[in-house]
């Protein structure tokens, strides 16, 4: 029922997704309609707890043309994910723990119309855990590629 704006491809590429939590995003009202308009990039973007918050970093969501010119926020601004406390201490725990870190899967509107982001805590893959993700990956679309063939 959820309406998926973005998706991170990168960060099921790059790491392994151990948890998932759901978080709201505080967004001024024009990065709302660029959110629904579709410009929005989570490449490259993650998640830090600052003083027991949690904020996206680095995620680009650009502006309308038809913005006011006089506010055009920045657009890889640091947001603020709305989370519980004991997801936020849950979070601290985990990631700081070696080579675990937080990384948003996805952004979406729920069924109420409210802006959501999928966020995860997340293993780093080595390069040949990744290459062999890729073969497998492969793997399953031969398998699938050949059975539709075969019917």
């Amino acid at each position: 029922m959820s309406k998926t704006v973005a998706r991170n491809k990168k960060a099921f590429h790059d790491y392994e997704i151990l948890d998932k939590y759901e978080a709201g995003i505080e967004l001024k009202g024009s990065e709302v309609k660029a959110l629904r308009d579709g410009r929005v990039n989570l490449k490259d973007s993650y998640v830090r707890i600052i003083k027991n918050e949690a904020f996206l970093l680095n995620a680009h969501i650009s502006y309308l043309d038809h913005t006011n010119p006089h506010f055009k926020p920045d657009e890889r601004r640091a947001r603020k994910l709305l989370l519980h406390r004991k997801e936020i201490d849950k979070l601290i725990g985990k990631s700081s723990q070696d080579g675990l870190s937080i990384v948003p899967l996805s952004i979406y509107f729920n069924h109420k119309n409210l802006a959501k982001t999928q966020i995860a805590l997340a293993k780093g893959k080595k390069l040949h855990d990744k290459r062999e993700a890729l073969k497998t990956k492969q793997a399953k679309i031969e398998t699938a590629r050949a059975v539709k063939e075969y019917s």
